[in-house]
């Protein structure tokens, strides 16, 4: 498995996560009206589009951009990991 299949991977359930996150603030939005929780949920759509993005260039672009870099894939991979686990802790304290 390549560096740029695990960051796709990484990206995916990103993307999931962003999703619920942005279920419960925009329904926290139309209960309180609070600029902070709209602020949450322009963030969420924001980091929606940019994971969006790049899981489109990971599966359509096919690694174009750095073909000729080996040690990319896995720094991307690195970077997508920890995007992840800081939208997971993110996760899990909105849901708790």
């Amino acid at each position: 498995m390549t560096g740029f299949a695990i960051a796709a991977g990484f990206s995916a359930v990103t993307v999931v996560l962003l999703l619920v996150l942005t279920a419960v603030w925009v329904r926290n939005y139309r209960e309180f009206r609070t600029p902070l929780v709209l602020g949450l949920v322009l963030f969420c759509l924001l980091l929606l589009v940019e994971n969006t993005a790049s899981l489109y260039f990971y599966f359509v672009a096919d690694e174009m951009f750095y073909v000729d870099e080996p040690t990319i894939g896995p720094l991307i991979a690195v970077l997508r990991g920890l995007e992840l686990v800081a939208v997971a802790v993110f996760t899990y304290v909105t849901l708790e």
